[in-house]
């Protein structure tokens, strides 16, 4: 028989149900990053600084990470129970206390209640892999590679409106004075209407959410079936040719998908290429958020401590149009590359832009510095850092598939958990780990200042060697 023969046709996308996946999945980069063109500002207003701008990157970074760290530490356990519970009710949980911390973060005014409802937002985002592993569930082998390069697109859509809504709407009662200024509550809490935003957003995720997403899990799709049905026990309810197949999705396995299976435990799980996989995905979040932290610190820091000195409307407004831009880029560019060259190899392309962007942070800065101000050679670098940034989304999407690939059948939702810990446990230690190097490189001028650029060069060279360690065996895209 001819190779030809077992070539299928695609599988149109479930449009309804995917849309309301990728719904719930980009209210995360919102809320995650809607702080950050204001977080600077917000942490010198609590008066834990006491006036000392250096000091700023160490708080700043604590806020920051208690969303992931947070995040990572209930991630596995939001996926174990979708596995247990279904995955319905675990993915309207997340988007509805997402708005409540979102608010409360808006209202808040010390120190310690910015950092409590910043970790409320990490643990109702825990869930984020549970979105993935329903997109694996409702996808086969035919569709699921254009399912999931929707993911990068919407973290860059989220990273359009998260620090847009930050950067415009932070301090209304100063930068739309016609409008917000006559009111009191805009003047002491300047960056709650931006949170609520944000918060809003997660909310309408929420409401069409509940009337519209199904139950993707096969065990209990199948089992609510044998409970309104006189099925045959022995017969299975899904036929060949309904059957999902390859990309580890949780109807790929030759099990009857009816049969409820208690799911593998965590070390069960780790097998050799689920640890080099993990590895990889940690790595990769590190080096991304330690970049991340970066832009606004680098960004609004003044020039004369080694910073670029843009306020927070332009720092929102350049990480918007980046965002919005970056989403086509890699949406009409990069996506087909990834389908040429297969997610291992585009991993490897992808994350090598690291070392590009950290060099080219160092550089800028430096030339800020000695032309005393922000001019055009200063713009033309920043252009190119942002440029060579544009590959970290498809490197997240490779990944993605690399993940679910791996992942044993009945177990989908627990390895994508422990996927999102890893990535979360590391996006939580990056901030703290990058904003305090940023802030003891400017103290004690160690390499010029520059040595938070030294260590996370070092750091993209060990994730760029890591990378060529991720197993061969990869998808028909």
């Amino acid at each position: 028989m001819s190779s030809s023969s077992f070539i299928q046709p695609r599988t149109p996308l479930p449009k309804l149900q995917l849309f309301l996946i990728l719904l719930i999945q980009v209210t995360e980069p919102i809320t995650a990053e809607v702080i950050y063109p204001f977080i600077i500002g917000a942490v010198r207003n609590t008066g834990i600084t006491c006036g000392d701008e250096k000091k700023t990157g160490y708080y700043a970074g604590v806020i920051e990470s208690m969303f992931f760290l947070s995040e990572c530490c209930t991630v596995y356990y939001w996926g174990r129970l979708s596995d247990i519970y279904g995955r319905r009710t675990i993915l309207l949980i997340g988007p509805l206390g997402l708005t409540l911390a979102m608010l409360g973060f808006g209202l808040s005014k010390t120190f310690l209640a910015l950092v409590i409802f910043r970790a409320l937002q990490g643990i109702f985002n825990g869930n984020i892999g549970v979105s993935k592993t329903v997109m694996a569930e409702i996808t086969d082998s035919t569709n699921m590679a254009d399912a999931f390069t929707m993911i990068p697109i919407m973290w860059s859509f989220g990273s359009t409106v998260g620090p847009a809504l930050g950067g415009i709407l932070a301090n209304p009662a100063t930068q739309w004075p016609q409008l917000f200024g006559k009111f009191v509550f805009f003047r002491d809490f300047p960056y709650f209407l931006a949170c609520a935003a944000a918060g809003l957003l997660a909310f309408v995720a929420f409401a069409l959410s509940c009337i519209g997403l199904k139950e993707s899990s096969p065990t209990f799709k199948n089992q609510k079936m044998k409970n309104v049905t006189s099925f045959d026990e022995s017969e299975p309810l899904l036929q060949d040719d309904e059957t999902q197949s390859n990309y580890g999705s949780s109807t790929s396995s030759g099990k009857t998908t009816g049969e409820h299976t208690q799911p593998l435990g965590a070390w069960e799980l780790l097998t050799g290429d689920l640890w080099i996989v993990l590895l990889n995905y940690g790595l990769l979040s590190f080096t991304d958020m330690s970049y991340f932290v970066l832009i606004p610190l680098v960004y609004s820091s003044s020039i004369s401590i080694g910073g670029l000195g843009l306020s927070p409307y332009q720092v929102g407004l350049i990480l918007g149009i980046f965002a919005f831009l970056n989403g086509f880029w890699n949406l009409f560019v990069l996506t087909k590359i990834l389908k040429k060259l297969g997610p291992r190899k585009m991993y490897i392309i992808s994350y090598s832009s690291f070392l590009v962007i950290f060099p080219l942070l160092w550089i800028l800065r430096d030339v800020a510095h000695l032309a005393g101000g922000v001019n055009v050679l200063v713009w033309i670098l920043l252009v190119c850092q942002l440029l060579a940034a544009a590959f970290i989304n498809t490197a997240y999407n490779s990944m993605s598939l690399l993940v679910v690939q791996i992942a044993p059948p009945n177990a989908l939702g627990s390895v994508n958990g422990l996927a999102q810990m890893t990535a979360s446990g590391t996006r939580g230690l990056a901030p703290l780990f990058a904003s305090s190097l940023f802030s003891l490189s400017l103290e004690s001028r160690i390499a010029s200042g520059h040595l938070v650029d030294i260590v996370l060069i070092v750091v993209s060279a060990l994730g760029l060697f890591c990378s060529f360690q991720l197993p061969k065996h990869g998808f028909q895209v």
